[in-house]
This record gives C-alpha cells, sequence and structure tokens, in this order.
C-alpha cells in the first residue's frame, strides 16, 4: 500500500510546467552528456556563471569521446573562473571512463553512474532522473531547504545532508517514474526561483498552504551556523590567481610569473603546492609549471 505525500505533487508539477526556466541543459538535445556536464558545473555555482562556459565546452567536446581524447589540462583551462576547478578533473576522468567502459554513452543505471570516477549520491541520481526519467530522490541544496521548510518547518537544512533527509526525500517521490523524474526537477527550480535561502517568495509559492515553515510563523534558523562562502584573501583566490596566469598561458610558467600575482610568499607557496596535489599543475624539472598532460 502506498503512503500518501506529505506535500501535494500537482501545485508543484503545474506550478514547473508554467515557470521553469528554459536552460539548455534542459532541453531534449543536450542529451545525458549535457546533464552531466551541467551537474558537474552548477555544483555551488550560479547559472548565470555556468551558461557561457556550458555552450563552450558542449561545442568544443560534444561526446565523452571528445573530451577525454584531451589532456585534463585542457579541462582546466577551459573551465576558467567557475571556481572549484577539481570539478574539471573529476568530469574528465569521468568522460575517459564513459569512453573506455561504456562505448562513449552516459550510463542510465544508477549504479554503473556512481561507479564513474568523481560521480557521487548526488550526481548519480540527478544524470539517472533528469536525462532518462529515473525515480531518484534528488537533493541539492535547493530541494534540500524546499523540503526543511515545508514538511520539517525549520527554516534551513542542516548543514551536512543527513539520513532522515534522504528518507523524506524517498517519500516524497511520486510513484510513477516519469512523474517522480519531474518532482525532482520541479523541486529544484522552486527552491531556485521562489522558495530562496535569503527571500523566500511565500505569497508566490505553489505550496505555501501546505508549508509547515510559514504555519509556524516562519520561526528564525536555530540551528549550528550556517557555513559561508568566504573567498577574499583565502587560499581559494590565491589558487584562483594562480591557474588564472596557467590558463592563459600557451606554454610552461616560470615561477616567477606566478610570484607576481600574489605578495605573501607562504600562502602563495601553500597554494601552488595545494595546486600540485590535486593535479592541477604539473611542476616541470627546470623550474616551470604547466596544466596537467596526463
Amino acid at each position: 500500500m502506498t503512503t500518501a505525500s506529505p506535500l501535494p505533487h500537482a501545485p508543484v508539477l503545474d506550478w514547473f510546467a508554467e515557470h521553469a526556466r528554459d536552460l539548455p541543459w534542459r532541453r531534449p538535445e543536450a542529451g545525458a552528456w549535457g546533464v552531466m556536464v551541467s551537474e558537474f558545473m552548477l555544483q555551488q555555482t550560479p547559472v548565470s556563471r555556468v551558461l557561457p562556459v556550458y555552450e563552450q565546452w558542449l561545442a568544443r567536446w560534444p561526446r565523452p569521446a571528445d573530451l577525454a581524447a584531451e589532456p585534463p589540462g585542457e579541462a582546466v583551462r577551459a573551465w576558467g573562473r567557475l571556481g572549484y576547478p577539481r570539478r574539471a578533473l573529476r568530469l574528465h576522468a569521468a568522460a575517459a571512463a564513459i569512453a573506455e567502459r561504456h562505448g562513449g554513452e552516459v550510463p542510465s543505471d544508477h549504479a554503473q553512474l556512481l561507479a564513474l570516477p568523481g560521480v557521487g549520491e548526488y550526481t548519480a541520481a540527478a544524470v539517472a532522473s533528469f536525462a532518462y526519467g529515473r525515480r531518484h530522490p534528488v537533493l541539492d541544496t535547493n530541494v534540500r531547504r524546499v523540503f526543511a521548510r515545508a514538511v520539517t518547518g525549520v527554516q534551513y537544512p542542516p548543514n551536512a545532508t543527513t539520513a532522515a533527509e534522504r528518507r523524506l526525500a524517498r517519500e516524497l517521490l511520486p510513484d510513477d517514474e516519469a512523474r517522480a523524474a519531474r518532482w525532482a526537477a520541479a523541486t529544484m527550480e522552486l527552491g531556485a526561483l521562489v522558495c530562496t535561502a535569503r527571500a523566500p517568495g511565500c505569497a508566490r509559492c505553489p505550496i505555501a498552504a501546505h508549508c509547515a515553515w510559514l504555519a509556524a510563523g516562519s520561526p528564525a534558523h536555530d540551528g549550528p551556523p550556517r557555513r559561508g562562502q568566504s573567498y577574499a584573501g583565502t587560499d581559494r583566490q590565491v589558487r584562483g590567481k594562480l591557474l588564472a596566469v596557467l590558463r592563459e598561458a600557451t606554454g610552461p610558467v616560470p615561477q616567477e610569473a606566478l610570484d607576481a600575482v600574489w605578495q605573501e610568499p607562504v600562502q602563495r607557496a601553500r597554494a601552488l603546492d595545494g595546486l600540485v596535489a590535486d593535479g592541477l599543475v604539473e611542476p616541470l624539472a627546470d623550474g616551470t609549471y604547466r596544466l596537467p598532460l596526463t
């Protein structure tokens, strides 16, 4: 016997049909590879920054095998300023595995997706759901916030995804596979456009009448402090500046060119060491540096 969902599906799906953004990875021609590329790029990065890089990426590498045939450093170069550039290396590794193990086609099976390098639970579920219409709970930050407010009655979800959140997401899934995939996309869009972190548009929300947080008077967050996204002056900023020099170079870069981008030598050396350790930068015997070739 099927248990009734704590949230009604129809209002959310109807809202999505009317208000969903026309994003390139949602179009049929994007295919599973386009969906996978978008999911890697959208992690911790807003749509507005992803769009131009995504279009350039798919124009250059329309299939996984096209990317796999290039050195990983080219993926890092094309990643530009999206941030968290290890994602570029992971996407390159996933493309190589798809070319080698799956005949160049992104697999539809959740377990096979999860076995790809760089693909975690969220990305596997998202690709299986959005590209192939499979029934999986897809829990990104936006979806977790919608469920936290509408069902749990709190302003924000925990900092890290919990087992309770995963159980709730499974309970909320429609039984029908295609409808479940649509629900995954619709709840994500609802969190992105209406149930936003700082200024939720409750008056525009299709499930406002069912929202436990709204019914409780929208109580303020009283859990652990939410993680910030500081950037200025951090090692992340220094790493970005160092990578920018290497991306723009046509050949190996001397140490002095890297030294020029950040004055503090200890932090600069630490950031460069971190890039080398992460496989994003390759040191050469003559003391120069380049993006990785292997």
